[in-house]
Order: structure tokens, then sequence, then C-alpha cells
């Protein structure tokens, strides 16, 4: 596994607004304080979220991209990809692999976060079928494409060449193998970008407690003191 310190660039692609601030939040706080520049790729302008029917979806995906926008100045990202593709009927295309590849090629990272392809039957909620297509078309992206000059050409022509990414990080894993220690500042910066996604907590009447009770085990498992909080992680070699 990569050191921090050997880290210059990091990018994230997920689904939907919100997805990277649930499941790491407190690390993504941890690599910008330590220097690393992050930039969010999202899959979706989370236009099929929200609670409110009058709303219209258009006006469903401003409100979440600037949502979205608030929640990465909490943890100092400023550089984010919105790749807007329909909320709701992600699928791992060529399309987006292309669209997921470029960003990788613009943004060249040494480490790249995504969502589990595969389904968490212990937490359903991690397994929406848009978390699982991003996660397989940023899998994808990283290995091959991203690093294959002959993958989706257009990239070339729009004079982006090849990247190879050492290393991905997945959230939402039932079988993590590396735990971040995220008490104390990192929870409270993680909790504070989630308040930002205000469209969609309106029957969230406990943020801090509902937080407390997926990352408390997670830091028991992690062999942490207690009272510890902890993002979990399944970290894969792809250099």
């Amino acid at each position: 596994m990569l050191a921090d310190s050997d880290v210059e660039r990091i990018l994230v692609v997920v689904a939907h607004p919100d997805d990277l601030d649930f499941g790491a939040g407190g690390t993504i706080s941890g690599w910008v304080k330590a220097g690393i520049t992050v930039s969010y790729c999202l899959c979706t302008n989370g236009d099929a979220g929200g609670f409110d029917q009058s709303v219209s979806r258009t006006e469903m995906a401003q409100i979440r991209q600037a949502e979205q926008t608030a929640a990465a100045a909490v943890l100092g990202v400023t550089d984010l990809h919105f790749l807007g593709f329909p909320d709701g009927r992600l699928e791992s295309s060529i399309p987006l692999r292309a669209a997921i590849s470029r960003v990788i090629r613009q943004v060249r990272p040494q480490r790249v976060l995504t969502q589990n392809p595969g389904r968490n039957f212990h937490r359903i909620y991690a397994s929406h079928p848009d978390h699982m297509a991003a996660g397989e078309a940023a899998h994808c992206a990283v290995y091959p494409d991203a690093r294959n000059p002959f993958a989706h050409p257009e990239l070339l022509a729009e004079g982006l060449a090849d990247w190879a990414v050492p290393e991905m990080w997945v959230q939402g894993t039932t079988e993590p193998n590396h735990y971040v220690d995220v008490t104390g500042e990192p929870f409270e910066l993680k909790k504070k970008a989630l308040s930002m996604h205000v469209s969609q907590l309106p029957h969230v009447t406990d943020l801090d407690g509902m937080l407390r009770r997926w990352l408390e085990p997670q830091a028991v498992a992690a062999g942490l003191p207690e009272g510890s909080l902890a993002e979990a992680f399944l970290v894969v070699d792809t250099a």
C-alpha cells in the first residue's frame, strides 16, 4: 500500500452527490490536511434524489450539485467533475468508462477511491445499483482503460495521454483490509460535510448517532481504542 506521503493526487469516483461523504468524508479530510490534492468525479447529478415531489428533476440536479460543492469545500476539495449520467439508471457502459478514464487522464492520480462493484448483503443501502455500476466502471477505467493508449482513442485526440493508477481504494466493501481512524476532527468535518446535503436528510434527526453506529464497529474491527471511529476500505494494488 502506498504511504500518503508518496501520494500527490487522489481521485474519488462515486455515483451520487453525498456518496463519498458518507463513505469516506473523514478519510478525505485527512488526505487534504496532509497536503494531497483530492478531486471528485460524480457520475450523476443526483436528479432522482430528494423527497419533495414539487421540485423538478432539473432543479434537484442543480440543488444536489450545489450541495456537493458546498460539502467538498468543507473538506477542502475544490476540483469537482460532474459527468451528468442519469441518476437511478447508471450502467457500467463504454461511455461511462470513457468519461471516467477522461477524468483519470486529466487528474493523473496515484490513488483512486471508488465504490464496491459487488452487492453488500450485510448493508443493502451500500448496494444501490448506481453504486455498483459506478464501482464497476471505475474499476474498468483504472484497469485497463485509462492506462491503455489504444482504449477510447478520442481521449488521445483530446491530448489526454494514458495514465496508470498504482492503487485503488474501495468503500462499502464486505472485506476491508484497511481502516482509517477518523476520531475527533475528521469525524466532525465528515458530519459537517454531510449536513450540506440538506435535500437528502429531511428524516435524519440524529446524524451524529447514525454515523457513530456505522463507524464504531469498524473501529473495533481495526483494534482501535474504545470510543474510536473508523472508515473501512479494501485497498487494491493496481500497479
